[in-house]
């Protein structure tokens, strides 16, 4: 098991590498300046697509606008942003947030780049029905001889669709929250009996398709994002004499890097806590990863431009604003200088710090839900590389390693879960981007036409 975990180590880490850092960062920078920063001049009317002003029940596709959005937060709203926090903090201090920040500011503009083409450029699977994704945009915007890149991402998805970081972090939130304080001996046995629960759970959605999936996240989510950030505006009221210095240390402390435990970087330590930030935040937001592009395709749309606009809204809500509440908590209460915890249970830890009994239990809802819908979302994207793959009558035969992979996340230790995914996590990055970069021109006329539309009506 040691050599398996270096194994995957060293890989993440090669994958990680200079390259695709210009090709994650260098590239949404490119698009940024190319659209004229276009995704944050419409912010209002990218609500106004969300709250339904635009929604026309005989438009093509499966799920709404809010419910595409949901899905695709659903995804991200989850161990990314309550784990995945308290692993970047743990390792890079403050700082590391700072470079999450960059991420989703550069990530907005991505994904309205990728998800506008995952409407422009929908196919159709092997039983002739509508589908949206890298994979097709791949091969409609670039043509078939592009197939290998797309046949590259959908292999590499099959992988970083599994649900091994969720449920493995939910299995230790349940340890360490609720079975050890309560006195129950945690055991393989203990948390084989959680993976058959989230197995039997998981199956009854999942089995429903993307309709159901769809349902559920938008019903779920909302709630638990605003239990969860009531929650943390307990914990920052209650320590608010130290929240603006340590909301300062963010800034200060991403480029003095003294907070900083991991490997360097370009040399540095600063490198180092840049890669550690892109990284958090690429699995925080998964902007150019290539994932939320397969809920947008999804949505009831015959306007790529308006799906691409209420794409750009999730790494604003998951990064932005969830992701800053998470190490805000973990940083006023100072478990993150004073506990040898990590990822979820040293979030659990800065809860139970500022809200004794009630704040853990409260958490361990918000992760129930959180890592529950992301099991969700996963599985249909996995399902949809499949179908690519290997025909849409076989795609039903993903659910069955989906969930024999509940039971590894279970089971399995935190370093090599983070690894394996975060390594295919960035193998999915290059036919995402590089396919995004070459298409850019025509979202960027299709938004010309869509914008001068709209001015024309008003």
């Amino acid at each position: 098991m040691q050599l398996i975990n270096d194994f995957v180590e060293r890989f993440a880490s090669f994958v990680w590498g200079l390259p695709l850092l210009i090709l994650l960062i260098g590239g949404g920078l490119y698009l940024l300046i190319l659209s004229r920063f276009l995704p944050f001049r419409y912010l209002g009317h990218a609500i106004q697509v969300v709250i339904g002003k635009y929604d026309n029940a005989n438009d093509p596709g499966d799920i709404n606008h809010f419910q595409a959005l949901t899905t695709a937060l659903s995804s991200t709203i989850g161990m990314g942003n309550i784990a995945g926090v308290a692993v970047a903090i743990s390792i890079g201090g403050p700082g590391a947030v700072f470079w999450m920040w960059v991420s989703a500011v550069i990530g907005m503009s991505t994904k309205f780049f990728t998800s506008s083409l995952a409407v422009m450029y929908r196919g159709k699977d092997s039983n002739g029905d509508i589908q949206g994704g890298p994979m097709y945009f791949i091969t409609e915007g670039l043509g078939k001889r592009w197939k290998p890149l797309a046949v590259f991402f959908s292999l590499c998805a099959l992988v970083g669709a599994l649900p091994v970081f969720n449920v493995n972090q939910l299995t230790q939130a349940i340890n360490s929250i609720l079975l050890t304080p309560n006195g129950v001996v945690v055991s393989t046995s203990t948390n084989l009996i959680v993976a058959a629960v989230l197995v039997g759970i998981t199956a009854i959605v999942i089995l429903g398709g993307i309709s159901r999936i769809g349902k559920v996240a938008s019903k779920l989510v909302p709630a638990m994002v605003v239990l969860y950030f009531v929650l943390i505006i307990c914990i920052l009221v209650i320590h608010s004499d130290v929240v603006p210095s340590y909301f300062k240390l963010i800034f200060t402390d991403a480029f003095a890097a003294n907070s900083y435990t991991g490997d360097r970087f370009l040399g540095g330590l600063t490198g180092g806590l840049i890669l550690l930030g892109i990284r958090r935040g690429a699995f925080s937001n998964e902007a150019g990863i290539g994932m939320a592009p397969m809920a947008h395709g999804a949505a009831k749309t015959s306007e790529p431009i308006r799906e691409g606009l209420v794409a750009m809204l999730g790494p604003a809500i998951d990064t932005l604003i969830v992701c800053t509440l998470t190490a805000m908590a973990i940083l006023v209460t100072g478990v993150w200088q004073t506990s040898d915890a990590n990822g979820v249970s040293l979030t659990a830890t800065a809860f139970n710090s500022a809200i004794p009994t009630y704040g853990n239990y409260l958490l361990l809802l918000c992760i129930v839900v959180f890592s529950v819908s992301s099991l969700f979302s996963y599985s249909y994207y996995g399902t949809k590389c499949m179908s690519f793959l290997f025909g849409a009558h076989n795609k039903h035969y993903y659910n069955y390693i989906y969930i024999l992979s509940i039971v590894l996340g279970a089971t399995t230790s935190l370093g090599l879960i983070i690894n394996l995914i975060d390594g295919f996590f960035a193998l999915m990055a290059i036919p995402t981007m590089l396919a995004t970069i070459l298409l850019a021109p025509k979202v960027l006329k299709e938004a010309k036409r869509y914008f001068n539309a709209m001015k024309s009506k008003a």
